[in-house]
């Protein structure tokens, strides 16, 4: 006879209690705990029993405990890696994708998620590697005409196959079988996660404890047999992926797929990758035959920049291993109203507020009676501390109504106390604005360390304070006596 047990998951956290609480024990949010139910055989232990269509969970395999292994009788050999075109994309990845690996793909409806991983798919087709492409949300139709507008022949290309099935049960035993009938590599793209559910949860499809459940079941059937599993994931409004966070713990690699303003600019952001370095960025277009890799990536969030206006500011920022020239725009008014407006976009408000605060303090600049507005242009958003001096700048730049002079860049950390920290890999940054005509850059001081390479044409002028840097930027004759 079937046990029922009963237990309350928190729908952002995925935190499980036995007993509802109304706020999370996990992650203090409130009203966010939800009952669920979940039918197990009596005496069967966990992940055990048999789903209603008489299906033998894979989770239950070799019973025998595990022996210990010595470390040095482990293969240090890394995983074998599939190639992925284009190279956009295999970069995010660390350079390929690894055999056995789960990969959590997560963005917005319509963003693309579908055709990205249409056009993987397609390129791994006409290199002999099988692709078992599980439709959750689409008909088989919808696939195949996608697959055709981006120049798949059915009728001459093989390798392409769709499961249309929703049923975690009956799906393992599809996958098990078609696996096991064909010998070479393959890979399986779960489109989505959230269309999926098993017999043996007792919950709707989409919910915390199924995605849990469906998620780790495909994980490990990955890792069984050797073969990549692609998991499409949900976000939420808040641009987080939907369901337990648990989810993105199993996984091996995390992508979000962003839209860059509404245009056609795509970015492939990694934010956790077991076999390559996170924060790697891929920038990609959509066109009617695809995701095409965009040539000149470094100045792609420069396009249409006058560069004579008062409020903007360009600096380099680094995402992975790639450098991106970025420009910082600043609305500085005085307010209507007897609370001043802080408005941001593309980076975090509470940073821009340290930033005005310390451009108050330090460089004697009176802001507090004046709303601020401050936007990355492009659609970008700004995580690296490089960019702090030059927000900075495009700060004191609208204030003073004076713009920067043209082909000047501005990179570097800034401190509470208002000194300048260099900036990493400050001579990768230094060459990609050289690159695309920049004469002049502000930049922290080096102290006890090596200058940085510049490139032909550039000037690297260097600063101690912020004052000092605000003063260097805005006024190319302002000069630093040699201490």
């Amino acid at each position: 006879m079937a046990k029922t047990t009963t237990h309350f998951v928190c729908g952002d956290c995925g935190h499980t209690e036995v007993r509802w609480y109304g706020r999370c024990p996990g992650c203090s949010a409130y009203g966010t705990l939800t009952e669920f139910r979940e039918a197990r055989d009596a005496g069967a232990g966990k992940g055990a029993g048999k789903g209603a269509r008489g299906f033998q969970s894979t989770l239950e395999t070799d019973t025998r405990a595990a022996k210990p292994v010595p470390l040095r009788e482990i293969d240090a050999r890394s995983a074998a890696r599939l190639p992925v075109v284009p190279e956009e994309i295999s970069r995010v990845l660390g350079g390929g994708l690894v055999e056995g690996s789960v990969v959590l793909l997560g963005g917005e409806p319509g963003v693309g998620k579908s055709t990205l991983l249409t056009g993987l798919a397609l390129d791994w087709v006409r290199r002999g590697v099988r692709v078992l492409y599980v439709a959750g949300e689409e008909s088989p139709a919808q696939i195949r005409l996608r697959a055709e507008r981006l120049g798949f022949k059915p009728e001459r290309e093989e390798g392409f196959e769709i499961l249309a099935e929703v049923r975690l049960e009956p799906l393992l035993e599809s996958l098990d079988a078609a696996l096991a009938a064909h010998d070479g590599p393959a890979v399986i793209i779960a489109d989505s996660i959230q269309t999926l559910h098993g017999d043996q949860v007792d919950s709707y499809p989409g919910s915390p404890t199924q995605i849990r459940y469906c998620g780790g079941t495909l994980a490990d059937l990955a890792r069984r047999r050797g073969c990549p599993v692609f998991l499409v994931g949900h976000v939420t409004k808040s641009g987080d992926l939907a369901g337990p966070k648990l989810l993105e713990h199993m996984v091996d690699t995390v992508l979000y797929f962003e839209g860059s303003g509404g245009g056609a600019i795509r970015l492939v952001r990694a934010v956790k990758n077991r076999f390559g370095t996170t924060g790697e960025l891929a920038v990609l277009e959509m066109r009617q035959d695809g995701l095409i890799p965009v040539d000149d990536a470094g100045a792609l969030f420069l396009g249409g920049r006058d560069g004579n206006e008062p409020g903007a500011a360009v600096c380099a920022v680094r995402n992975g291993s790639r450098v991106f020239l970025v420009e910082v725009q600043a609305l500085v008014a005085s307010s209507r109203y007897g609370t001043p407006q802080r408005v941001v976009q593309g980076v975090d408000g509470k940073r821009v507020a340290l930033l005005a605060a310390i451009l108050e303090k330090r460089a004697g600049l009176d802001l507090a009676g004046c709303d601020v507005f401050v936007k990355v242009a492009g659609g970008a958003r700004l995580d690296d501390p490089a960019a702090d001096l030059a927000i900075l700048t495009a700060l004191a730049s609208s204030l003073r109504e004076r713009p920067l002079p043209p082909g000047t860049l501005v990179v570097g950390e800034v401190g509470l106390t208002g000194e300048l920290r260099p900036a990493a890999a400050l001579s990768e940054r230094l060459r990609e604005a050289g690159r695309h005509g920049f004469q002049r850059a502000v930049c922290a001081a080096q102290k006890g360390s090596t200058p940085p390479q510049t490139p032909a044409g550039l000037t690297a002028i260097a600063a101690r304070s912020v004052e000092e840097a605000v003063a260097l930027a805005l006024e190319p004759a302002a000069t630093r006596e040699e201490g």
